[in-house]
């Protein structure tokens, strides 16, 4: 049982070697290569609340919320920072998975938001990220209908 652990452990951790290699090459903003040898932190995306709101949830246990910097493209929100190694003086590992070093992840989001009304909390190892969505002011436009008179269709106006 143990055996079958370990091999969905390094699994786990292959699949997150592809997704950060995939993402390094596919990155649109060519920054990605300042992230070598970091890590991707996982989000959740989600819509809630009255008035509503996008919340994004990223998991950043162990990192100093001094070492997080938020920013809000449009819509997107970027979150950039590092988790700095534990002092590693005295130990020999026989297993290493914690990332540490330099993130940025770029979150789209689904809808415009108020940038100014963001608020961020960091509780527990998890940060969290409330947008309120930008209202969208209810329009009605009444369009005009022409009608062409005889001597307008006859001449191809």
């Amino acid at each position: 049982m143990a055996r079958e652990r370990d091999l969905f452990a390094n699994f786990e951790r292959m699949r997150r070697e592809m997704d950060e290699l995939f993402s390094d090459a596919f990155d649109r903003r060519g920054l990605a290569a300042t992230r070598r040898g970091g890590f991707l932190p996982a989000v959740d995306v989600f819509y809630e609340g009255d008035p509503p709101r996008a919340v994004v949830h990223a998991e950043l246990a162990g990192i100093d919320p001094q070492e997080i910097g938020l920013e809000i493209r449009g819509r997107e929100l970027v979150i950039a920072g590092h988790r700095r190694p534990t002092d590693a003086e005295g130990r020999v590992y026989q297993q290493l998975e914690i990332d540490f070093g330099p993130f940025w992840r770029a979150i789209p989001l689904g809808a415009d938001v108020v940038a100014d009304d963001a608020k961020a909390t960091y509780r527990d190892g998890i940060l969290r990220v409330e947008l309120p969505l930008a209202r969208s002011e209810p329009r009605s436009l009444s369009v005009p209908i022409e009608v062409p008179h005889d001597d307008d269709v006859a001449e191809g106006r």
